[in-house]
């Protein structure tokens, strides 16, 4: 029996490779025959890096950046196997983790580090880079990363603008000559799971900005500072990015991706299902086991579970997903491949001491021990 591990971290409890492994440990005791592979995953957000480094046996690099309120921070990136693609989360240079709440301020909030950390893995011999847009403190629209690759932008008195989202309705002239010559040759694919454009009611500022700490004046100066910057590079550049879907990413980062690096945004799933070549490991697989921390109604939306089952569906091959908690509203899932869903606690506990990193290996395994001898008995 072949059975496949493809599963997402448990957010703030346990991570995708652990979790692997302990599903592992448990299918292993109920039945030792078992070929199993494991392929930690993600979505483009938490754990993205590392289950790509682990794929394909690549290495983790840190690299000292500057932060997004402009101090420096070590922030870490992966590079994959054959030393060739960088994977980058954008948290790990300007993360809303890196501040506490009454720090952030997306006014205030640069992206530069992203651009330092694409520029180290440049002068690593990297030419492809998977970027993870989730968890960010920012609404500069990229201005930050750029200004990281020698993109040039002034105000009305030639003075080269600073970094936040403030600046963005100070600029006047952008001076593109100077991004490092090397990014042609770069591509940039970029997991982005939302549809937001650049600006309106539905766009980076007015979504995403209360969560990064901007109040309604704010709110509505950034919106603002996002149309103004866009009618700007227009003029400027001829480029179009308030109607770039996903756009609003990241306070804009997928915007800038898009129109000055030719980045193509995608499924985060999509995009790590297709590096780590998911498909022609389930090909051929008796069962495939997926999860993450809960399950819900939303997890349907471009959730690791749900890239997994539509997968295996495609195959014909049967589905388990486990979790730290599945809400009632979950019947959705059963249509979309996933056969059956089990939670993973074990006995009554507190959530502190279920979201524990050791409970929840304990729990995953006995969880998985126990689904193994039922399914090996009817088999």
């Amino acid at each position: 029996m072949k059975t496949v591990i493809a599963v997402d971290s448990f957010k703030g409890s346990i991570s995708s490779i652990q979790a692997s492994k302990a599903i592992k440990e448990g299918i292993t005791k109920a039945d030792p025959k078992t070929e199993i592979v494991s392929l930690p995953m993600g979505d483009g957000g938490e754990g993205t890096v590392e289950a790509i480094v682990h794929a394909t046996g690549g290495v983790f690099r840190e690299k000292l950046v500057t932060g997004p309120l402009h101090d420096k921070v070590m922030a870490t990136y992966g590079i994959s196997g054959n030393g060739q693609t960088a994977i980058i989360e954008v948290a790990s240079a300007c993360g809303l983790t890196l501040l506490t709440k009454q720090q952030r301020n997306p006014s205030l909030t640069t992206t530069f580090g992203v651009g330092e950390l694409i520029m180290d893995a440049i002068d690593q011999g990297c030419r492809d880079f998977i970027i993870g847009l989730g968890g960010s403190a920012t609404n500069d629209a990229g201005i930050g990363m750029l200004q990281a690759l020698g993109v040039q932008f002034f105000d009305r008195k030639r003075n080269e603008v600073g970094f936040g989202g403030a600046q963005l309705a100070l600029i006047e002239k952008i001076n593109i000559a100077g991004m490092h010559p090397v990014l042609t040759e770069c591509t940039f694919r970029v997991a982005c799971d939302v549809e937001n454009e650049l600006y309106g009611k539905d766009g980076a500022a007015v979504v995403f900005g209360p969560q990064k700490g901007a109040n309604l004046d704010m709110v509505k100066q950034l919106d603002n500072g996002l149309k103004y910057f866009a009618s700007v590079v227009n003029r400027e550049t001829g480029l179009i990015i308030h109607t770039i879907k996903g756009g609003g990413a990241a306070g804009g980062l997928g915007a800038a991706f898009h129109a000055f690096l030719n980045g193509k945004l995608k499924s985060g799933i999509s995009l790590v299902m297709e590096h780590v070549k998911l498909a022609s490991y389930i090909e051929g697989a008796d069962l495939v086991i997926t999860g993450e921390g809960k399950l819900d109604n939303q997890t349907i939306y471009g959730k690791v579970p749900m890239g997994v089952a539509q997968l295996a569906k495609q195959y014909g091959i049967p589905v388990i997903a486990v979790a730290g908690a599945i809400t009632e509203d979950v019947a959705s899932l059963h249509e979309h491949g996933i056969t059956a869903c089990f939670p993973i606690i074990q006995e009554p506990t507190s959530l502190d001491e279920s979201m524990k990193e050791l409970t929840a290996y304990h729990n995953l395994m006995k969880t998985s021990e126990q689904f193994m001898r039922l399914i090996i008995r009817v088999k």
